[in-house]
């Protein structure tokens, strides 16, 4: 039996599963992304979860999509580099990373999101990622030990979401980045990834950004106005 079909038996086991396409829109690639069929299940398991974590990783969100249309397009900056993706989710970025070549390895907090990704990488992208299972606001010992060196190249899509994110997604990334690295980050406007940046920006970090309009998989978020923020740190 293929790892892809072993994937895809594991993850029946657990959830009904279904495809969509999601198709990128400055490169007009599309990918065919299975993904749980509902979400309420996952929601009504997420109330037992002691860290109160939302199965945010079971949605196709723009501003993955909108992430992995940028490495498609700066390929050059991606291939063959060390990168790190916090929050995996489907894997839609993560496709992206492994279709340019890059040496990625991909954290979520929930394990399913970990075996959609690879399922989903190898279906589109013919390869897959390494994993880790983290939390990061509470990161294991290990995640440091893969960022020795640290990584030239973060990725992060729709990572912040409550208050209680910024400060330690910035003591995360300040201890992963190397010195004069890129945490690529993209987000659809919330209040608290304006107070990440802000924050950064305050830490040293540089900001440019770029918007990304779409059009999104989803209907419902038609209208939705993803900024990709390229964060570097100063080597000096």
């Amino acid at each position: 039996m293929s790892v892809r079909a072993q994937l895809q038996r594991r993850l029946q086991a657990k959830f009904t599963l279904v495809d969509t396409t999601v198709t990128l829109p400055w490169s007009s690639v599309s990918y065919c992304i299975t993904l749980p069929a509902a979400i309420d299940p996952l929601l009504d398991a997420a109330v037992h979860d002691p860290e109160e974590n939302v199965p945010y990783w079971a949605i196709t969100w723009p501003s993955g999509i909108a992430l992995a249309d940028l490495i498609l397009t700066r390929r050059e900056e991606f291939a063959g580099r060390r990168v790190l993706e916090l929050g995996c989710g489907l894997g839609i970025t993560a496709t992206a990373a492994i279709a340019v070549g890059a040496r990625l390895c991909v954290t979520d907090y929930g394990p399913e999101a970990l075996l959609l990704c690879r399922l989903n990488t190898l279906r589109n992208a013919g390869g897959q990622p390494d994993t880790l299972q983290l939390n990061w606001h509470q990161p294991r010992p290990v995640l440091f030990a893969l960022a020795t060196p640290a990584y030239p190249t973060i990725l992060a899509s729709d990572v912040l979401y409550e208050s209680r994110d910024v400060k330690p997604l910035l003591e995360l990334v300040e201890r992963l980045v190397a010195p004069d690295g890129t945490l690529w980050l993209a987000e659809p406007g919330r209040d608290v990834a304006r107070r990440f940046v802000a924050a950064a920006i305050a830490h040293g970090w540089r900001d440019e950004a770029q918007q990304h309009a779409g059009p999104w998989t989803d209907r419902e978020d038609t209208g939705t106005t993803v900024t990709i923020h390229r964060l570097r740190r100063s080597n000096v």
